[in-house]
C-alpha cells in the first residue's frame, strides 16, 4: 500500500463503509484503553507485549463495529480512540512517506506533512477543494495535535 500525500486529493468525506474497522488493528494509548475498560469491560480490548489494541470478532472486525442497512456504524463515538478519528489521514512532524512537497501543510507556525490512506472510498483525486483544505486538514490537524476532541468535518453525518 502506497500512503498519497493530501495535495493530490480534491475532497474527502467518511461514506460510512468500514473499511478502516475492518482492515485495520487499532492500537489504544494507555488513558483510552482506560476509558474503554471502564465503559465496557477488558473483554473489548486486546494486549500485546509492547501494546493495548481494539479487539477483534473472528471476521477481523472491530467489536465496535455494527452493521445497519447501506453502512456501517461505530458504537464507540464518546471514547473513540485518535487512531480511529484520523483514518485515513496520518499527520507527521516530518515527511514520512515522501512527496515532501505535496505533504507539507502550514498550519499557523507549525510546518506538518498529512498524508492519506488511498484504502479509503471517500477520497476524491484531483486540485484541493477550499472547503478541504482551510476546514477538513486543520481539523485532523487539530485532532492529531490533542487540541480538538470533537469531530465535525471529519467523521460521516449521521
Amino acid at each position: 500500500m502506497r500512503i498519497v500525500p493530501w495535495n493530490l486529493i480534491s475532497t474527502w468525506h467518511c461514506t460510512r463503509c468500514g473499511i478502516c474497522c475492518r482492515k485495520y488493528d487499532v492500537v489504544l494509548k494507555l488513558p483510552e484503553w482506560l476509558n474503554i475498560v471502564k465503559a465496557f469491560g477488558v473483554e473489548y480490548t486486546a494486549a500485546s507485549i509492547s501494546k493495548f489494541l481494539l479487539r477483534r470478532r473472528a471476521d477481523g472486525s472491530c467489536v465496535f463495529l455494527h452493521w445497519t442497512p447501506n453502512v456501517f456504524l461505530c458504537s464507540l463515538q464518546r471514547t473513540k480512540p485518535k487512531a480511529c478519528k484520523l483514518w485515513p489521514f496520518k499527520v507527521l512532524d516530518k515527511p514520512g512517506y515522501g512527496s515532501v512537497n505535496d505533504a507539507e501543510y502550514h498550519y499557523g507556525h507549525r510546518r506538518l506533512f498529512v498524508y492519506v490512506d488511498p484504502m479509503c472510498p471517500g477520497l476524491r483525486y484531483g486540485v484541493p477543494k477550499p472547503e478541504f483544505v482551510y476546514s477538513v486538514i486543520p481539523e485532523f490537524i487539530e485532532i492529531a495535535l490533542g487540541v480538538r476532541h470533537k469531530q465535525f468535518k471529519t467523521t460521516a453525518n449521521l
